[in-house]
């Protein structure tokens, strides 16, 4: 049988059209020979997501997204569209990721593991969103910001401090002070190029006074040794022991112990000393008012004369003579 020109020609057109609607719907992600599995989501902000977007689960691309539909809410339906047959729970979450640091958006599955109920054809995905390096970057820089504007703040509040400070005035004080300063360094350097010279007449000095200085420390540092070798811990023990002896001198003369003791604390010692004293003195008084009887020298056996108080001679009665030097004319 013959096929007619018009017959071959509604063929073609049929199959052109067939093979556009495949093409059309393979660019969009729809594969019309597979049992797919359409899911829906529900985005507050999709952030550059586009159709045909590929959807993985686990980095594995398993579907794409079919459509994305603004709503009367002004959030967004995300239509996705799996070919694997790979199950999760209806908990699982739809999450926007960054596909690459220049920007793209992708959609991952991320499985809830709760052995909760299937997800099944035409059910809603829960939403998610994780942080992209751009986030990370502003969660990051906000506080820099913050920190850096208070900073510039400061620095700002800072220089207007300073310039109300640096008035005219104090300019030509620091000027001033600044050439003082020059003058102070340029006679330091004239005092240091003197101590130099000075250093350099003096260095034969100066290096005998260092060797007698050596010489005195290694002297220092031999008494340093002898006295160390010194057996101090012997001289301690005798100075504790005298000083032990003492304390017990002291304490028998505090308790009347002792020549010393008894001469300090017998009131009838003292009081003794104080009689003999006085007879002393009583003594001496009439050794004084009558020598004689004490000490007798006559060449001629005369009896020596008594004297009273005020050293005048009594006679035998007891009657006072005065004697008066004879004159001769």
């Amino acid at each position: 049988m013959k096929i007619s020109r018009e017959v071959k020609t509604a063929i073609l057109v049929i199959a052109g059209v067939l093979f556009l609607i495949f093409g059309i719907n393979f660019l969009k992600g729809v594969n019309l020979f597979s049992s797919s599995r359409t899911f829906y989501v529900i985005y507050e902000n999709v952030e550059g997501l586009t159709p045909s977007t590929p959807v993985t689960i686990s980095g594995l691309q398993v579907g794409n997204v079919k459509d994305i539909t603004l709503q009367d809410d002004a959030k967004l339906l995300v239509t996705l569209i799996i070919d694997n047959d790979y199950s999760f729970s209806k908990n699982s979450k739809a999450e926007l990721y960054d596909t690459s640091l220049i920007g793209g958006k992708s959609v991952a599955i991320v499985p809830a593991l709760d052995n909760a109920e299937l997800a099944k054809d035409n059910d809603y995905l829960l939403a998610a969103r994780k942080s992209g390096l751009t986030d990370l970057v502003g969660e990051k820089l906000a506080p820099l910001q913050e920190k850096i504007e208070s900073l510039t703040n400061n620095a700002d509040s800072l220089l207007l401090n300073v310039n109300s400070i640096f008035d005219e005035d104090t300019k030509l004080s620091l000027k001033k002070a600044i050439a003082s300063l020059d003058q102070t360094i340029s006679s330091f350097q004239k005092t240091s190029n003197s101590l130099n010279g000075v250093i350099e007449s003096n260095k034969e000095n100066l290096n005998t006074t260092l060797t007698n200085f050596s010489n005195a420390s290694g002297n220092i540092s031999k008494i340093s040794d002898s006295l160390a070798a010194t057996n101090f811990s012997a001289v301690v023990n005798n100075l504790e022991e005298t000083l032990t002896t003492f304390n017990g001198v002291l304490a028998d003369v505090n308790n009347g112990k002792g020549s010393l003791g008894k001469l300090l604390k017998d009131d009838k010692l003292y009081g003794n000393l104080e009689g003999a004293s006085l007879q002393l003195e009583q003594l001496l008084q009439d050794m004084k008012l009558n020598p004689k009887r004490y000490v007798h020298f006559s060449l001629f056996g005369k009896r020596a004369g008594d004297f009273d108080a005020e050293e005048n001679q009594a006679d035998d009665n007891g009657l006072n003579v005065d004697v008066e030097p004879k004159t001769t004319n």
